[in-house]
């Protein structure tokens, strides 16, 4: 689900037009989908949760939730990891979209307490992404302060996603083990514990971006489109999704309130609430 506008940083001295035409468009697109998908799957959470509706019965299949749902959540996670390859400031970013997911909390945590709609957010994919940020730009920045070869930070950029992600696989011998809260952003159920939306923890879901930003590194070393010479009309096909995808952090922040509202006025209007 990413979110990052800077992608568009190309070759410098470069033209409005050329910059335009370089472009990743295919990150845009991939990015448009998995935004789609993700307001369809909260569209119909809503009606079938919060309204009572009997449908989308597809929401308790296994296959959604081990087959469809990972692939929503890998191709957000993966894309904003190879997106942050394109930026010249990730310790900037990571941090405005900190402060987003911060803000996430706070009126969740209002809206729960004293509006009696349970949607309390500690740490969902905004506070992830943000804190893989930082973590890549804190990796950048040794890596330019000790002057390592961009082959071997992206080589061990894999290691370690990879190495989280399997650590995922061995986190329920501490379930339960403490109360302190600090270890939830783990992935570790603590005792007393909320219950939260939304729940994304580091663990694997930081090992999926890093492992997608050392293949960032790998495909985009020119950070440009690796298919310039796609034709028109498939980018007009693509270009919706690829608007999408441009502003999916904005989508990603308003669209839930926006489908509960028009939800809430239309059931309110058939008398159902």
């Amino acid at each position: 689900m990413n979110n990052h506008t800077e992608q568009n940083e190309t070759v410098i001295g470069s033209s409005c037009a050329e910059r335009k035409n370089l472009r990743a468009f295919e990150l845009d697109f991939l990015r448009g989908i998995a935004i789609v998908m993700m307001m369809f799957m909260h569209f119909s959470y809503d009606v079938r949760y919060e309204f009572g509706v009997d449908t989308f019965d597809y929401l308790e299949s296994r296959w959604f939730w081990e087959f469809v749902h990972p692939i929503i959540i890998v191709l957000f996670v993966g894309l904003s990891g190879i997106c942050c390859t394109f930026s010249r400031n990730n310790f900037k970013r990571g941090l405005k979209l900190l402060c987003v997911a911060l803000t996430f909390t706070t009126v969740t945590f209002i809206v729960t307490r004293y509006m009696g709609i349970y949607c309390l957010i500690l740490f969902n994919v905004l506070h992830m992404l943000s804190v893989s940020t930082l973590i890549y730009a804190f990796i950048e920045y040794v890596s330019r302060k000790m002057d390592i070869k961009d082959s071997v930070i992206s080589f061990v950029l894999g290691l370690m996603g990879i190495y989280i992600i399997i650590l995922n696989n061995h986190l329920d011998y501490y379930d339960g083990l403490s109360s302190n809260m600090f270890l939830m952003p783990f992935g570790i159920d603590v005792k007393g514990e909320p219950s939260v939306a939304d729940y994304m923890p580091l663990i694997p879901w930081l090992g999926v971006f890093l492992t997608a930003a050392s293949l960032g590194r790998m495909v985009y070393p020119e950070k440009k489109t690796i298919f310039p010479n796609v034709k028109e009309c498939v980018r007009k096909i693509f270009r919706p999704f690829e608007v999408l995808g441009r502003h999916s952090l904005l989508i990603y922040i308003i669209h839930q309130p926006v489908i509960y509202a028009v939800l809430y006025l239309i059931f309110k209007l058939l008398g159902r609430v």
